[in-house]
């Protein structure tokens, strides 16, 4: 694991303690539509009130464009909170500046204050040095739990932990913890199966892993331009031209280690209503486009996770959106449940697939933050991560 500090290396005990958490959550009409990322935080938070601190939470929400916009407003979040714990909750329509500063100055012990988002703010992506000591004014101790933001080196991520004593949280303590380890000193053999449309996305992480894992699985669109290299007619099925060169030279520096399908379900139009049917890997005829891996494929990498120690999974097997196109990443989250492996899941669509499924609680690890745990996998240094203390 990364020699990091963590919250067990520090006392908050009569301290103001701000905690940059990941509460970027859908919300409708004022109400929060789904808390995962909110309760995720939650041990942390509780962590610290258990201890005796006042508690100052911020976070980013949502893209707004010029400045403060009441659309992208945290107040139906701090509201939400206020309902899944036992403390009083503050919020500031501010993040920084006098009325941040008064609120946090007058924060008692076991309570919560909640700033408004970082995002109204230029300085939070320009990484502004300013906006960074504004922030650490609010605080003793900065604690880091917001792994899904941990790749962008953002004034509340990255710069406040030059200002603050700064520690990870409990959250992003376990994501080093599983995705670490998993990089570093897997249980072998070591699966790593990756889908989803885009081979560009994922080049590095494919190179970084290719080094690292005993085998690699291939699906979802991103197969269809290691097809295309090889030079299969994929009709319409998704390919990346730009990426066929990459795809010919991962292909080539293989070594046996990177397996792709051996059939798909075809349609003839992008539909949940199509024609489809099944055909062994070979030219798709014209009009018709890869939709899901088929049920030999289903089968061996199934036999590849059943065997496997270690298995992580990014990106779905297909349209799994569409029912007729589920069933692949649906039978590979199946296998992935059952089997006795250490799984560690990444990324949205594979996460959503899991909850679809029903078979989430069943998976060891799955990791909250998307792009951050790909740039993990890809071996890059993660700056909010990189900015907190060392052990």
């Amino acid at each position: 694991m990364l020699n990091k500090k963590t919250l067990q290396d520090i006392d908050p005990r009569g301290k103001r303690v701000l905690v940059r958490v990941d509460f970027n959550v859908p919300v409708e009409n004022g109400d929060v539509q789904d808390d995962t990322r909110i309760r995720a935080a939650l041990p942390t938070i509780q962590y610290l009130l258990d201890r005796d601190a006042a508690v100052i939470l911020c976070s980013h929400f949502g893209r707004p464009k010029n400045g403060p916009d009441p659309k992208y407003s945290l107040r139906p979040v701090a509201d939400h909170l206020g309902k899944l714990i036992n403390a009083r909750m503050h919020f500031v329509e501010e993040c920084v500046g006098p009325k941040a500063e008064a609120a946090a100055k007058g924060l008692k012990t076991g309570e919560i204050l909640l700033l408004e988002n970082t995002r109204f703010y230029s300085g939070e992506t320009k990484n502004d040095p300013q906006m960074a000591r504004d922030l650490a004014k609010l605080a003793d101790l900065y604690v880091n739990d917001a792994f899904g933001s941990a790749h962008r080196a953002h004034a509340s991520t990255e710069g406040v932990a030059h200002y603050l004593p700064a520690v990870a949280g409990l959250l992003m303590e376990k994501e080093i913890r599983y995705l670490g380890q998993a990089l570093e000193n897997p249980e072998r053999p070591f699966i790593v199966i990756l889908g989803g449309a885009k081979v560009g996305d994922k080049v590095e992480v494919i190179r970084n892993l290719l080094s690292k894992a005993d085998h690699l699985l291939i699906g979802g669109g991103m197969a269809n331009t290691f097809f295309k290299a090889q030079g299969l007619e994929m009709a319409d099925s998704l390919v990346e031209p730009d990426a066929l060169q990459t795809a010919k030279d991962l292909l080539a520096a293989r070594k046996g280690k990177l397996h792709l399908p051996v059939d798909f379900v075809i349609a003839d139009a992008f539909s949940e209503n199509a024609k489809h049917k099944t055909i062994p890997v070979g030219d798709v005829p014209a009009g018709w486009r890869v939709m899901d891996i088929g049920p030999q494929t289903i089968a061996a990498f199934s036999t590849w996770i059943e065997k496997a120690a270690t298995v992580v999974w990014n990106g779905p097997m297909g349209v799994f959106e569409m029912k007729p196109f589920a069933k692949g990443t649906f039978a590979l989250a199946k296998a992935l449940a059952t089997s006795k492996a250490k799984s560690i899941v990444g990324g949205g669509d594979s996460v959503s697939a899991l909850q679809q499924s029903g078979l989430a609680e069943k998976i060891t690890h799955i990791s909250a933050g998307g792009g951050a745990a790909l740039e993990m996998l890809a071996g890059k240094l993660l700056p909010g991560l990189t900015a907190l203390q060392d052990k």
